[in-house]
């Protein structure tokens, strides 16, 4: 009986149980090693970083492969990467630091506090809270070629409100960024500092993120990756195209090591060193539902996952898993991704950063790792399921471009000479446009360098290739009036107009 009562009495000692999680932390991390540098060879993926915090605790944190392919630098957990739109969240926190400082309210109209917010729709202007701007259910439509095309955060402002609504006002929910830049201002007109400055002062500096930066230009160049994009099987090295002017929806660039601050600040409601950075009342309310997700503009992973809910909070996608509450977000930029995930009842939270354009191995990770240290299961193989999954959304659009070219006539032709659909063009929301006949084909000059050159298709419709192959392909329509002439075109449906004084 002694025996029994002194083996109870060790078991159930603080030393024993703090010897036995750590056992336990120490074989969750070793599998987690092997299954990543496992699903690495799956997805092909050059490089990647990847931390996870547990209790407050760094339980993971390494990095894998090479910044880019050609070159020896190893991509490690100081690798400079984009946030992308996970820097979302982290906006979100820099509106409830005002509002915890009695300079806005959630509630607060956006217009009155930025006269030059408008949008096509006068009612919506009018009633479009500061709330809104993070919950991506306002009604305005994707909008994303104004910062593609280099538009300044203020032109952005202004072009925003030809778009057309493409819902009524909460109804439903698209998924875009220009909202998140107009908080962005909001920061900056009640603030008084840029975005950049206000997140840098408030967020980096005091949880000691050093290594993390609001502009893409003053991270140092050395530390950052390299930008990769698959070519049919082959990955191909890209160019980044500078995205400063979208900063409060997916700007910031930072590291695993910067990272695993964010996700213990978080862990610890908005503590740092005992300080709360954010009211109790304000934290909460980043978390809490604020509008359902369409199933189109969820992700593809709710096939295998089979979610019975998804909701949107500020700045976090929601949705349960093992009967918890996951909040996670995406980030992703031609040729980079991330992805932060958090189980908060676990007190469990991953970040990874990756350097191939939409490498999905970031999904089968972030649910590996909370299958590993939420609940000791090791049984599910989510890297292959979610390969077969996404490999099987690409065949399918492979097989139905392939069914739409042979819709395609192949014995017409144009019904003008192709220097006649030359000139210059418009559009209302995008700006100009020119086309110019070079070496016997017709290229479309668009803003910020952005061009492409189109290849007959059938009738007066052609196809386009962008200079930068990776952005992919478009079909532009022209379109000619009764007399034969050409009065304007389309790409992908966005209508130009072509100048009458050409």
């Amino acid at each position: 009986m002694k025996v029994i009562i002194l083996l109870i009495a060790l078991i159930s000692s603080p030393s024993f149980l703090f010897a036995q999680k750590k056992a336990a932390a120490t074989q969750n991390a070793t599998l987690f090693d092997n299954y990543i540098q496992s699903a690495l060879q799956t997805w092909k993926t050059p490089g990647i970083s990847i931390a996870v915090v547990k209790d407050g605790n760094v339980v993971f944190k390494k990095g894998y492969g090479v910044k880019e392919l050609g070159r020896p630098d190893p991509f490690t957990t100081s690798t400079l990467s984009t946030c992308a739109s996970t820097t979302k969240a982290m906006t979100a926190v820099c509106i409830g630091m005002l509002v915890d400082d009695g300079k806005l309210k959630w509630t607060d109209i956006v217009n009155d506090i930025l006269p030059e917010f408008k949008l096509s729709d006068p009612y919506v202007t009018s009633q479009v809270t500061v709330k809104d701007l993070l919950t991506h259910n306002a009604g305005l439509g994707n909008g994303d070629l104004l910062w593609v095309f280099g538009y300044t955060r203020s032109e952005i402002l202004h072009r925003m409100q030809t778009i057309p609504m493409a819902y009524s006002l909460r109804s439903s929910f698209i998924y875009q960024n220009l909202m998140y830049m107009a908080a962005g201002e909001v920061i900056k007109k009640v603030s008084g500092k840029t975005w950049d400055d206000f997140i840098t002062e408030r967020i980096f500096i005091p949880l000691g993120m050093s290594h993390t930066y609001a502009d893409y230009s003053k991270a140092p160049e050395k530390d950052k990756t390299g930008l990769h994009f698959k070519d049919n099987d082959t990955i191909k090295v890209i160019q980044y195209r500078h995205d400063d002017n979208i900063g409060a929806a997916g700007g910031v660039w930072s590291c695993s090591d910067d990272m695993v601050k964010w996700m213990q600040f978080l862990q610890d409601s908005a503590r740092k060193d005992g300080k709360r950075l954010l009211k109790a009342e304000t934290f909460a309310e980043l978390f809490k539902p604020q509008s359902f997700v369409t199933e189109s503009e969820f992700y593809p992973t709710q096939r295998i996952t089979k979610p019975h809910w998804k909701t949107y909070g500020l700045g976090w996608f929601q949705q349960d898993y093992r009967g918890q509450m996951v909040q996670f977000h995406t980030g992703s930029l031609d040729g980079l991704v991330a992805i932060h995930g958090m189980i908060p009842e676990q007190h469990c939270s991953i970040y990874i950063f990756g350097n191939l354009d939409h490498t999905e191995i970031r999904h089968a990770l972030m649910f590996k790792a909370f299958d590993l240290w939420c609940f000791n299961d090791n049984s599910k193989d989510w890297s292959n399921d979610f390969y077969k999954l996404y490999r099987g959304l690409t065949d399918t659009a492979k097989a139905r471009e392939k069914a739409e070219d042979n819709k395609r006539n192949v014995n017409t032709k144009p019904s003008l000479e192709l220097k006649a659909y030359g000139g210059n063009y418009s559009n209302t929301t995008y700006g100009n446009a020119e086309v110019v006949l070079e070496n016997d084909l017709l290229r479309i000059k668009l803003p910020n360098s952005f061009n492409l050159t189109l290849s007959h298709w059938n009738y007066d419709t052609f196809k386009g290739v962008y200079n930068d192959w990776w952005v992919g392909k478009s079909i532009v329509q022209f379109s000619l009036d009764n007399n034969g002439v050409v009065t304007g075109f389309s790409i992908d449906g966005i209508p130009y107009q072509k100048d009458k004084s050409n």
